[in-house]
């Protein structure tokens, strides 16, 4: 998807969203949040909706690599702030996911950030994809928030 289009993403344009308070820690000299806060925020709402759906990433017979992560910036997020993510799937293949996050700061219209991450479901001991793909309850979850018709990656 182009810059220019994924600069036009609002909020109804994500499936399950999650509201992070930002803190000091977060800026960085420029009085912005770190470049890499974002990839934390990207971990914690994707694995917030996989805990959500099923996964337990403790013990769960299958876990998600990331094999791909990006983030386009629009605009800075700083402490003191809300930020609400927003969480969708772009794609959804046999064993592999592509997520899309969209940072908001609170009150705002206008996306500050898209970014996400792409896993490949392994099996947690050989670290290779089951041979069925990943779990049933774990894709049904992700079509449940998914914005495109399943294509394999």
């Amino acid at each position: 998807m182009s810059y220019a289009n994924l600069k036009k993403r609002r909020r109804r344009d994500y499936r399950f969203h999650l509201e992070y308070r930002t803190r000091w820690l977060d800026n960085d000299m420029y009085n912005h949040m770190n470049n890499s806060v974002y990839s934390l925020l990207f971990d914690s709402i994707i694995n917030a909706y996989l805990i959500k759906i099923g996964l337990h990433p403790p013990s769960s017979k299958q876990i998600g690599l990331v094999v791909h992560s990006h983030c386009d910036f629009f605009g800075s997020v700083a402490f003191p702030s809300v930020v609400d993510l927003g969480l969708r799937v772009n794609k959804l293949g046999t064993s592999s996911v592509a997520y899309e996050v969209g940072v908001f700061q609170r009150d705002a219209e206008d996306v500050r950030a898209v970014g996400g991450f792409t896993h490949v479901f392994v099996d947690r001991e050989r670290n290779r994809p089951a041979a069925d793909g990943m779990p049933i309850e774990i894709k049904l979850g992700l079509q449940r928030i998914s914005c495109y018709e399943e294509s394999k990656l």
